[in-house]
């Protein structure tokens, strides 16, 4: 039997009407109605019942309904990767990351992909998070690396991860030769900080709070970098996402200090244009970054509600045939 068979039988499914699934199919109502006869005459079995308006699958019908869209599926599928295989990615992917995310992520999963694909290329543009949420709008990069990712009107936003935030000391610091300490340590302290404009600064001030600690901040920065070496150069104390210290704290120029009462993460996420498509290689690359697909995540919330209800309804007819 044709697949073209096949998936004019799955559009009459759908539709439940033979000009409908012509028009979907892009055939006449003629020919639909003839691969129809044809296909039940090979079975030996009626599939759709016509004398129903709207049309409706026999029961043998939905049987061979779950079955033949599986068909289907495992075919394209395997038909995108045969037309794949071969295909190059020759393609230049430009991500817009904040400082911190770019610098601590984005050197492993570029090599990574340049080594899967050698013609493609991974280039990162840096800002703060309000210039990477420009760039994305104005579509300067193929996507955005922020921390707290917001969706709007105009841009969709995936989560990635939550990176932990550590309490971490130059190596002359007071508290560097702790391991342990209590918030009330901290009381009118001296600490460097991000830049007031920051939903990441205001975090760490509702952290504080809510462990009953006032501080005194003696530095703003808008990015990690740039706190990291002041902590270095003034003997100071910062609160800084994990991955931002983790060559400084393995060798030793900061330290960590544990605080019970301080325990917060960052949200870490994707940002995109709701409007166009992302290329083959953004979207691959995205993918590498979640560790798994992304084509999902990239639909609208109509888009994506069907598609979970046409995977909902083909599990439930599954179900129902083996019950």
């Amino acid at each position: 039997m044709q697949l073209r068979t096949l998936e004019l039988f799955c559009h009459v499914a759908d539709q439940r009407s033979f000009s409908k699934a012509a028009a979907a199919g892009g055939v006449t109502q003629s020919a639909v109605s003839q691969s129809i006869g044809h296909l039940e005459e090979s079975l030996s079995t009626t599939l759709i019942d016509r004398s129903k308006r709207p049309l409706k699958l026999t029961e043998a019908g939905q049987i061979y309904l779950v079955g033949v869209k599986e068909i289907v599926r495992q075919y394209k599928e395997l038909e995108e990767r045969v037309q794949q295989h071969g295909r190059r990615l020759v393609d230049t992917v430009t991500v817009g990351a904040v400082y911190s995310v770019g610098l601590s992520y984005m050197p492993e999963a570029k090599q990574a992909f340049e080594q899967k694909h050698p013609e493609a290329r991974i280039r990162t543009e840096f800002g703060s998070s309000q210039r990477v949420v420009e760039m994305v709008t104005s579509n300067e990069v193929d996507f955005g690396l922020v921390s707290f990712p917001r969706a709007t009107k105009t841009l969709g936003a995936i989560a990635w991860q939550s990176e932990p935030m550590r309490l971490v000391c130059s190596a002359e610091h007071p508290l560097a030769s702790e391991t342990e300490i209590p918030a009330s340590r901290l009381e009118g302290m001296d600490m460097i900080s991000f830049d007031k404009s920051l939903v990441l600064r205001r975090a760490i001030d509702q952290c504080l709070k809510s462990a009953g600690v006032s501080v005194s901040t003696s530095m703003e920065f808008d990015n990690c970098d740039s706190i990291v070496r002041a902590i270095q150069a003034n003997r100071g104390i910062a609160i800084v996402p994990e991955a931002a210290v983790r060559r400084e704290t393995a060798n030793g120029t900061l330290r960590v200090v544990a605080c019970p009462e301080i325990q917060m993460v960052r949200p870490l996420g994707i940002i995109f244009r709701k409007r166009g498509k992302l290329s083959r290689a953004a979207t691959e690359f995205g993918s590498l970054l979640l560790g798994r697909e992304m084509e999902h995540d990239l639909l609208t919330k109509t888009e994506a509600a069907k598609a979970d209800r046409e995977k909902s309804e083909s599990r439930d007819r599954a179900v129902s045939v083996l019950i």
